[in-house]
């Protein structure tokens, strides 16, 4: 090749728009899947090293479950003549996703008094990925105590006889069913200033759990307070993961626990929103 030719590719004339590189707007969409899946797993990653999580989320539903099958197993039986874990396993589920809440709401109130959420809002990435990260690492926890409390179960005897695909349901209608309570909490949460605010929500939890279908039989309850346990929201997600794993209804109770989940997220969605922003623009 010439040196005349050479000199000619060498000092070509620049054109714009040649090597542009694309740039994507902060709050792209293309952003927010790879953002929150990065901020999930940090999030995942804090609680797998926290000893006091996985005790509260692993540990303590497993010996709570062992306890109700020796209690109540048998009675169940006999009154109904099936097995009480048809109910005590979702309900243990259930109970230690929404348990579990609690303590993510605390760590995001940490993580605001110390500046953190603040941060992480002026890093140039998506508004909505933070927010959206804690409410996938919340559904990921709840599915692994999901499969926990299954796991103990069939150590137990509690079979699945409806087939792979309510199985699959079955596993993940606690997480849905549970994240409603861990949005509501992490709303009080935003707006208080007290751990004691998000750690009161133990006495509601423990009034769903105790008078629930999943505890025992909804004929063994007086009367008057037959309505409540039969209508409020862990008795229809009992009702429905009953129905999926050994027999009974399944459609009616499945379409209240969503209608109740959406209607809990349609009420704190903004709300938590809201403070979620305030929370991140503090200091």
């Amino acid at each position: 090749m010439s040196s005349t030719a050479h000199s000619e590719r060498v000092h070509a004339p620049y054109r714009p728009g040649r090597h542009r590189v694309q740039r994507l707007w902060e709050n792209s969409p293309r952003r927010l899947i790879p953002q929150v899946a990065v901020l999930t797993a940090r999030i995942l990653r804090r609680w797998s090293r926290d000893p006091a999580t996985l005790v509260q989320s692993l540990v303590m539903p497993a010996g709570f479950l062992v306890a109700l099958d020796i209690v109540f197993g048998d009675v169940i039986k006999q009154v109904t003549g099936q097995s009480g874990l048809y109910g005590q396993v979702p309900l243990v589920a259930l109970v230690g996703g929404m348990t579990g809440a609690i303590i993510g709401a605390i760590g995001v109130m940490r993580e605001r008094e110390v500046g953190l959420l603040a941060r992480l809002w002026v890093v140039p990435m998506h508004r909505a990925a933070g927010l959206l990260a804690r409410l996938s690492a919340d559904f990921i926890r709840i599915v692994v105590i999901t499969l926990a409390a299954m796991c103990v179960g069939i150590a137990l005897g509690f079979r699945f006889e409806q087939g792979i695909l309510a199985a699959l349901v079955w596993v993940v209608l606690p997480a849905v069913s549970s994240i409603a309570v861990s949005v509501a909490v992490l709303t009080l949460a935003l707006y208080s200033s007290s751990t004691l605010v998000p750690q009161a929500t133990d006495i509601v939890i423990a009034i769903l759990m105790f008078f629930s279908i999943g505890f025992v039989p909804l004929d063994q309850y007086p009367d008057w307070l037959q309505p409540f346990v039969e209508h409020q929201p862990v008795s229809y997600t009992i009702k429905a993961m009953r129905g999926l794993s050994l027999e009974g209804p399944i459609a009616e109770p499945l379409l209240y626990t969503v209608l109740w989940s959406a209607g809990i997220l349609a009420v704190c969605a903004v709300p938590l929103a809201i403070g979620y922003r305030r929370a991140s623009k503090r200091g």
